[in-house]
């Protein structure tokens, strides 16, 4: 599906017939093969396939090539949830026109067309439209970490909540482990495609540098930059925030189990020596005094109990219980 957008009053105008040479931005959604061709006819382009635009290496990703600049992106879309659908979006940029080619959707794009619709945003030119849509990109990415840093810090008071533990006994503690995993994804890949924003903008702003009349568009682009880097930073925190949970939910595992492991012990020296007693006493030989004594019984009894009760109040006094 091919999409085209005019620049009319200050606003971005969707094309309802027709793709006039005047579209200042084609946004080719899942695009079939006759679709692109024609494009590429019209255009007198060499669009990216799906294949290329896969492609991870940097020269793969960012080049220029006929007169117009191909930067290729790697947005997720779905962010709702903590399992995104990634996938890399081409801009393709000429002297009068913005394409994007793209295989999903993206929240950003919504927002893009929802604000270049109301006249919100620069979208006079080419430029303009491309800078405006990865601001809205970056803002985007923003929105879904800050709802991500909030969803680790319920993480990191529950886990740390004073009888919290008692509270994740069992299979809860897997539910947390599960949680702070797919935080972890979800954050990795945010972070993925903050670097590529960063990597398109230096290369943009490279070949901006001696272009005459881009000083506004160079200031944008400098800020959008320093936007993308601070998120950058923010998402490395949020990182190590999500490996310290993790490691603190292991060591919370680890005392539980320990816990555990004493009860088993300590159980087990509180009934050796009843076991001991037992056990002589068992004994078939011929000559044994005690079994001939009245009282042998109740004081093999007896000697059991004390056997048993005098180690755990030993373990008591000591605070190993």
């Amino acid at each position: 599906m091919i999409l085209g957008y005019q620049h009319r009053d200050g606003r971005l105008i969707r094309i309802e017939e027709g793709l006039p040479e005047d579209a200042l931005w084609l946004d080719l959604m899942r695009p079939e093969g006759n679709e692109e061709a024609m494009l590429e006819a019209a255009l007198g382009l060499d669009l990216p396939t799906r294949e290329d635009m896969d492609e991870i290496e940097q020269s793969s990703r960012l080049y220029a090539e006929d007169g117009a600049l191909f930067m290729t992106v790697t947005l997720p879309a779905q962010t709702e949830g903590d399992v995104p659908e990634v996938a890399p979006v081409t801009l393709v940029l000429t002297q009068k026109q913005l394409v994007t080619v793209r295989y999903h959707s993206p929240k950003a794009f919504e927002m893009f067309m929802q604000r270049a619709a109301r006249g919100g945003l620069p979208c006079a030119t080419a430029e303009a439209v491309t800078l405006s849509l990865l601001e809205v990109m970056v803002d985007r990415l923003a929105d879904v970490l800050e709802r991500v840093a909030r969803d680790i810090e319920v993480i990191s008071r529950n886990i740390f909540a004073k009888n919290g533990a008692q509270a994740r006994k069992g299979s809860g503690w897997r539910a947390v482990l599960e949680e702070i995993g797919r935080k972890g994804d979800l954050v990795s890949t945010l972070r993925d495609s903050l670097g590529t924003i960063d990597r398109l903008t230096v290369f943009w702003g490279q070949r901006l540098r001696d272009a005459p009349d881009t000083k506004e568009l160079r200031a944008r682009l400098k800020d959008l930059t320093s936007d993308v880097r601070g998120l950058e930073d923010h998402s490395a925190f949020m990182s190590q925030k999500i490996g310290f949970l993790m490691d603190a939910t292991m060591g919370l595992i680890g005392i539980e189990q320990n816990g555990i492991i004493k009860i088993f012990s300590v159980a087990s020296v509180v009934f050796l020596p009843p076991t001991l007693i037992a056990s002589i006493y068992g004994m078939n030989f011929e000559v044994m005094p005690e079994l001939a004594q009245p009282y042998g019984y109740p004081v093999a009894l007896l000697a059991m109990v004390l056997s048993a009760v005098m180690p755990y109040l030993y373990f008591k006094h000591r605070g190993w219980l």
